[in-house]
């Protein structure tokens, strides 16, 4: 996501709290918001997935992924 984009969320939102936003205004937010989270989330992963534990005998393994709770 560009710089451009994000300015754009953010005028979005400044003008939401000012005077309110047209329906294609609203849905244009919405879009860019799920770029948003969807990019953020990516980089968030891959910065987890190059995290290496070192235990202190010197070795290292990946961190793995938690296991979902179970539902009952």
């Amino acid at each position: 996501m560009d710089k451009k984009q994000i300015d754009r969320i953010n005028e979005l939102a400044r003008k939401k709290k000012a005077e309110g936003l047209t329906p294609e205004e609203t849905a244009e937010q919405a879009a860019l918001r799920a770029q948003y989270i969807a990019e953020w989330r990516e980089n968030t992963r891959a910065m987890l997935d190059g995290i290496v534990i070192q235990r202190p005998d010197g070795t290292t393994e990946p961190l793995k992924k938690k296991n979902p709770p179970v539902k009952h």
